[in-house]
C-alpha cells in the first residue's frame, strides 16, 4: 500500500485515463474489533464499483473485465493489519493503486476519466511530512516521517554505505593523537555525496529536514554546506544503523515542539488578519473565498469534518453523513482548492480554532 504522496506522483495520478478510471474510497480503523468490519465493508464497496461498471452502457465488456481484474488485484494487496484511517483504491485499464491514509474518507465510488485525488491531497497536508537523515561515517539513512510514524525511505540512492578502514592504533599512540573519523578526507567526500543526493530529493519533494548524528558529523555537514547545513541538526549518534522506533523516539520531541511553535505562528497570523479585515472564518466564508482564489493561508483543525448537500445563497446546506447527494469531503475539497491556487495549508490541533468553527483563512485581498 502507498503512503507517501510526492508532487511528481500527484501529477501522474491526476492525468486523464481511458474511461472508466475508478476511485473507491472507504474509511478504515487502526484497531480491533473494527478491522473485521472493515474487511466486509471493503469487499462491499468494491462490489458496488463492479456493479456500477456493469450498469454503465459506455463501458465495453473488454474494458469492464480489465478494470474488474485490476480491482480484484488491488483488493488482494490490501493488508488491514496496517490500516490507518482511510483507504483509497484507484483502478483503470491496465493499472491499479492502493493508498492508505492517516485521515478518514467518505465511503464512495466514482467513475470518471481521472482519479479522485482530493482526499489524498488533504491527508498528505494533514500529515505534515518531513525527512530525517541519519548520518554516520559508513552509512547515511533517509527516513520518511509524519505525525505518527517513520519509515526508512529507499530512494535517491539512500541508504548510502561505504567501508571505513581502521586507523592505525600503533601510529596514533606514537604521535599522541586520536584522529576523528570525520576529519578523514574519504568521510568528507562520502558526506558530500549524501548532501548532494539529499539536495536532489528536496528539489523534487520539499519538506522540513532533520539530521541526526554525532556532533563531529553534524559539524562536518555544516562545513560542507548545502541542504544538510540548512536542516535542523539533532546530536544523536547511532541512528544510521538504528531501527525506525529508535529514530522516532529521538525525533519525536523535536516534532512535537515544532507543531506547537507552528500552531502559535498560525494563530498569531489569523489574529493579525482579523484586525486588518483580511480574514474568513467558518466553512461558508472559507468555501466561497477558496473558490475565488482569495485565500493565502488556510488553517484547519486536524479532525474537523462537515457534511453538506449543495448551496443555498451564500450558505452550504448541512447534511447527514450517508444521505443521498451528501458531500462528506467538503473540507478536503477546500484544502485541495486552496493548494491549487497557491495557498499555504496548515492543520492545527483540535480546539485551536474554536472561535472560527474549526476552519479559518487569511485572505490575499
Amino acid at each position: 500500500m502507498e503512503h507517501a504522496l510526492s508532487p511528481t506522483t500527484l501529477i501522474e495520478l491526476r492525468r486523464p485515463r481511458p474511461y472508466p478510471a475508478v476511485s473507491v474510497l472507504t474509511p478504515t480503523h487502526r484497531r480491533e474489533p473494527y478491522r473485521a468490519q472493515d474487511q466486509v465493508r471493503l469487499r462491499n464497496v468494491v462490489a458496488e464499483a463492479k456493479k456500477q461498471l456493469e450498469a454503465d452502457p459506455s463501458v465495453t465488456r473488454e474494458r469492464r473485465t480489465d478494470v474488474e481484474r485490476q480491482l480484484d488485484q488491488a483488493l488482494a494487496e490490501v493488508d488491514l493489519t496496517y490500516a490507518e484511517d482511510g483507504l483509497v483504491i484507484f483502478a483503470a485499464p491496465g493499472e491499479h493503486q492502493v493508498w492508505s491514509l492517516a485521515r478518514s474518507v467518505p465511503e464512495r465510488v466514482v467513475l470518471s476519466d481521472t482519479f479522485l485525488t482530493r482526499n489524498l491531497v488533504s491527508a498528505h497536508a494533514a500529515e505534515r511530512p518531513y525527512w530525517v537523515l541519519s548520518v554516520s561515517a559508513d552509512r547515511v539513512a533517509l527516513w520518511n516521517g509524519n505525525l505518527d510514524r517513520i519509515t526508512e525511505a529507499r530512494l535517491g540512492g539512500f541508504p548510502l554505505t561505504r567501508t571505513v578502514e581502521n586507523f592505525d592504533a600503533e601510529r596514533r599512540e606514537q604521535i599522541g593523537d586520536t584522529p576523528s573519523t570525520f576529519r578523514d578526507e574519504g568521510t568528507r567526500h562520502f558526506l558530500k555525496d549524501a548532501d548532494s543526493a539529499m539536495s536532489t530529493i528536496l528539489r523534487r519533494e520539499p519538506r522540513p529536514l532533520y539530521i541526526t548524528g554525532e556532533q563531529a558529523a553534524l559539524s562536518l555537514l555544516s562545513e560542507i554546506g548545502g541542504a544538510t547545513k540548512a536542516g535542523v541538526h539533532i546530536p544523536h549518534g547511532g541512528l544510521a544503523h538504528g531501527t525506525r522506533e529508535a529514530v522516532w523516539q529521538a525525533i519525536r520531541p523535536r516534532i512535537t515542539a515544532e507543531i506547537r511553535r507552528s500552531t502559535d505562528d498560525v494563530l498569531r497570523e489569523l489574529e493579525s488578519a482579523h484586525g486588518h479585515k483580511a480574514y474568513a472564518a467558518g466553512v461558508d466564508e472559507v468555501w466561497h473565498s477558496a473558490r475565488e482564489g482569495r485565500i493565502r493561508l488556510l488553517a484547519v483543525e486536524e479532525n474537523y469534518r462537515i457534511t453538506v448537500r449543495g448551496e443555498e445563497g451564500d450558505h452550504l446546506i448541512p447534511a447527514v453523513s450517508g444521505e443521498l447527494d451528501a458531500r462528506e469531503d467538503i473540507v478536503d475539497e477546500i484544502v485541495e482548492q486552496c493548494l491549487e491556487t497557491g495557498a499555504e495549508v496548515r492543520f492545527v490541533p483540535d480546539g485551536s480554532l474554536s472561535d472560527s468553527q474549526g476552519i479559518a483563512g487569511v485572505l490575499r485581498y
